[in-house]
């Protein structure tokens, strides 16, 4: 008969999962994933794992409650390959005890368990007997247990030798780090003395772990009080004086590349920085423009050139302009004043925002290969370049020319 799962769903207090509990471990024995068990006796993921790990979680840490009847070791490799837990259960424990006694390898037993060999050499070496160096399963269960409740005590708050180490020498000036590398020089067999640098940063900076006197941020290189985050890509500081309209404003349309006059650019750079050439892709016919930047990459020649680009196109033909965060586009604005065409900005390290210009500028190293010199490129030069590469036929465009759908464009206007 099927399992029937209880209609009431409010909390059951003291009152235990028995019924649930029982089920669960007689599917999990027959086979039948944890994930699968769960949805048919009816509870959390959560919930299974928390009674197939032997752990509850409290308000205080995690506190050992009642396990499951304890299995045979040879029983162990069926437990692990339904299991999701990232932690050794005392049953692999035991197994890893019984085969390595008879001989086995580190990856012998780590195939038979299906876990990593790094596991169990971790295993092998972290919860061996200090003395004899045995590996024995119960005690190694007993202390993996003991070192999982957080938050743990800090070190220097348990330590006061080493406490007042760290202090007077940070009243010296010394770094953490320096303060650190003593540590083991002076106490080479006394890792009760060791810590890393990072332990003395936590114990002046964070609150509710302030080991060490407050004061003592003062003897840091940086004499901050607190600690300075770091940035990631997307909370930099603005690149630009005036803001940038970033490409998540851009309008829906030019996604889909049906409407034409959307344009992507970039710079491609020559030998040792000292040379670029502009690059325009127009989105919908992959027609290609250069810019001639013979004197330099300044915001001010880029943006020139850019003008005196986009004049030459009709109006229904210069919609928008989408480019990365490069400084040369600091003076987006005044191009966008001068011409009347939005600039939209790529999210920093997102090149596939801008895919077909990505994509033409590698089909301009073919001409301009990197480590040259491209200043040495002249007008005439550029022009032939961009001609050849806009009477490709494309496949992407049915195997027409980039010239020709533009043709076709400014014939139809």
């Amino acid at each position: 008969m099927a399992f029937e799962i209880r209609k009431i769903r409010t909390p059951q207090g003291r009152k235990k999962l028995v019924r649930e509990r029982e089920e669960y471990f007689r599917l999990v024995d027959q086979g039948v994933s944890s994930r699968e068990a769960c949805r048919i006796v009816g509870i959390n993921r959560r919930t299974g794992k928390r009674w197939r790990n032997g752990t509850n979680p409290t308000k205080n840490g995690t506190n050992p409650t009642k396990r499951r009847p304890a299995q045979t070791a040879h029983t162990a490799l069926a437990e692990r390959v339904i299991s999701a837990s990232r932690h050794l259960t005392a049953n692999e424990r035991l197994y890893i005890a019984d085969h390595w006694r008879a001989g086995a390898g580190v990856r012998t037993i780590a195939v038979q368990l299906n876990r990593h060999p790094s596991t169990i050499s971790r295993e092998l070496k972290r919860n061996a007997h200090p003395t004899s160096g045995d590996y024995r399963p119960h005690a190694a269960q007993a202390r993996a247990e003991s070192r999982r409740p957080r938050p743990k005590p800090a070190k220097l708050a348990q330590n006061p030798e080493l406490r007042q180490y760290v202090q007077e020498r940070l009243n010296k000036r010394w770094s953490p780090e320096q303060i650190v590398q003593h540590l083991h020089r002076d106490f080479p067999d006394r890792p009760e003395m060791h810590v890393v640098h990072e332990t003395i940063y936590q114990a002046i900076y964070v609150q509710g772990r302030g080991e060490l006197r407050r004061e003592l941020a003062k003897a840091l290189r940086t004499g901050r009080a607190r600690r300075k985050p770091r940035r990631l890509a997307q909370q930099r500081q603005p690149r630009y004086s005036h803001p940038m309209v970033m490409i998540s404003e851009r309008p829906a349309e030019v996604d889909d590349r049906a409407v034409p006059g959307h344009w992507e650019g970039d710079l491609i750079i020559g030998k040792d920085n000292g040379s670029a050439i502009g690059t325009l892709v127009e989105r919908s016919t992959r027609y290609v423009m250069l810019l001639h930047l013979s004197n330099g990459r300044t915001t001010e020649l880029v943006r020139d050139a850019l003008v005196e680009a986009m004049k030459t196109l009709p109006s229904h033909l210069t919609r928008s302009l989408t480019w990365d965060q490069g400084s040369e586009m600091g003076r987006h604005h005044e191009f966008t004043l001068a011409t009347d065409i939005p600039v939209y900005f790529c999210d920093p390290a997102s090149p596939w925002q801008r895919g077909s210009n990505e994509n033409t500028n590698g089909l301009l190293r073919q001409y301009f290969p990197k480590g040259t010199d491209l200043s040495v490129h002249g007008r005439e030069d550029l022009d032939a370049v961009a001609a050849e590469l806009n009477g490709r036929p494309r496949k992407t465009l049915g195997w027409e020319t980039p010239a020709e759908r533009l043709h076709t464009l400014l014939a139809a206007a």
